[in-house]
C-alpha cells in the first residue's frame, strides 16, 4: 500500500564513497520529520489536525502490509511529528512555519554542529594519511634521516601505516625511536616525550630507552643499529630492562669514578 507522501521504503546494498568508506546510513526517522515539516508548512490548527487524522489512518492500515510496517520507524516519526505540529499551533495559533520552530531550528544547528564536527575529523584524517604516504616515501628513499619528528601527529601517521601492513612502517618505528631517543625534533617538548608513552606501541619505546641508554655509555647510536630494532621487537620488556641495567652501571661507574 502506497503512503500519502508516495514513500515506499526500498532495501539497497550499502554505498560506499569513493574511498571506500561506507556512507552515513539513512535516518528515516529524520527523514519522516522532515517530510512532515515540509507539508505542514502554512497549515492552520484545523488543517494539521485533519493530516494528523489521515496519518493515523494509514498508518493503522499499513500495520496489515508488513512491507510497509519495515520502515526504519518513519512512520512512527511522521506521527509523532504531526502530533507536536498540532499542539504547537494549538497553544500558538497562526500557521505553522518551520523557520520559527524553535525544536526544528535547534535540530538543525545541532546537524551543523555535527557536520562541522565530522568534516573536522575528515579533514584530520587526509591530513594523517599524507602524512603517513610523504613518511613512507622519505624512509623508502633513505632520507628519514635527514628530517626529524616535526609535528604532533606523526605517531598517527605510524599507527595507520602500521595498521595498512606497510613494509615502510618498520623504517618510520626507527626514525621515530631516534627522535625519542635524542629528544630531537618534536621530542624536544617533555610533554611531547611524556605523551609519547601512550601513543607509541612498547617495542618502539623500548627501542627508543636502549638507544639512549647506548648513548649514556658513549656508544654512537647515529649508525642504522638494526640488532636493537630486532632486540625491542622480540621482547620490549627486556630491552627496557637492559637499558635501565646499562643506565644504572653508567650511574654507578660515574659515581666511583
Amino acid at each position: 500500500m502506497n503512503t500519502s507522501d508516495g514513500w515506499r521504503p526500498r532495501h539497497v546494498p550499502e554505498a560506499r564513497g569513493r574511498a571506500g568508506a561506507p556512507r552515513t546510513p539513512i535516518d528515516y526517522a529524520k527523514a519522516g520529520r522532515s517530510s512532515v515539516r515540509r507539508r505542514a508548512r502554512g497549515m492552520t490548527h484545523s488543517e494539521a489536525a485533519a493530516a494528523l487524522e489521515e496519518a493515523e489512518l494509514l498508518a493503522h492500515l499499513d500495520r496489515r502490509d508488513e512491507a510497509a510496517a519495515d520502515d526504519g520507524g518513519r512512520r512512527a516519526a511522521q506521527l509523532a511529528e504531526w502530533q507536536r505540529v498540532v499542539q504547537l499551533l494549538a497553544a500558538a495559533g497562526g500557521l505553522y512555519d518551520p523557520d520559527a520552530d524553535t525544536v526544528v531550528q535547534e535540530e538543525l544547528a545541532e546537524d551543523r554542529r555535527r557536520e562541522e564536527t565530522a568534516q573536522q575529523r575528515r579533514q584530520e584524517q587526509q591530513r594523517v594519511a599524507d602524512r603517513a604516504e610523504e613518511l613512507a616515501r622519505l624512509g623508502e628513499a633513505g632520507r628519514l634521516n635527514r628530517s626529524v619528528p616535526s609535528q604532533a601527529g606523526d605517531e598517527a601517521a605510524r599507527d595507520l601505516l602500521d595498521d595498512n601492513l606497510d613494509y615502510r612502517a618498520a623504517k618510520v618505528d626507527a626514525w621515530l625511536a631516534h627522535a625519542l631517543a635524542t629528544h630531537s625534533g618534536h621530542y624536544a617538548d617533555p610533554a611531547a616525550r611524556a605523551a609519547a608513552v601512550g601513543l607509541l606501541p612498547a617495542p618502539v619505546r623500548a627501542r627508543a630507552a636502549l638507544l639512549a641508554a647506548l648513548a649514556r655509555t658513549g656508544t654512537p647510536t647515529d649508525g642504522d643499529l638494526e640488532f636493537v630494532g630486532r632486540l625491542a621487537q622480540a621482547d620490549p620488556g627486556a630491552t627496557t630492562a637492559l637499558a635501565a641495567w646499562l643506565d644504572t652501571a653508567a650511574a654507578v661507574k660515574e659515581g666511583t669514578a
